[in-house]
């Protein structure tokens, strides 16, 4: 029971209710680890990956667990892609993050 209520009033504490984020590498490791804890703290997460594969899955996990995150392809070594990811994230955020 106490870790419920430590979840609880870390959750009240550490709100990013109405804030917007965007993680690259989303979908393994600390990159994956980061969109939970963003989006479990409320935020809104976007996320990029180069593999779709590993979007998708993440990204039904994450639905699943009722977790606001979104995401795309994008090889963030390509500047070409990176515009491409920032203005679908300024679309779909209203331009904030």
């Amino acid at each position: 029971m106490a870790e419920a209520a430590g979840t609880i009033g870390r959750h009240n504490r550490w709100s990013l209710e109405g804030m917007t984020t965007l993680v690259t590498g989303g979908t393994k490791g600390i990159g994956h680890a980061v969109v939970e804890e963003l989006a479990e703290l409320e935020a809104s997460v976007h996320t990029c990956s180069r593999n779709e594969a590993e979007l998708n899955e993440c990204s039904c996990k994450w639905k699943i667990k009722g977790l606001k995150v979104t995401g795309s392809v994008c090889d963030v070594s390509s500047p070409s892609e990176r515009e491409k990811v920032m203005k679908q994230i300024s679309s779909l955020f209203d331009g904030k993050l």
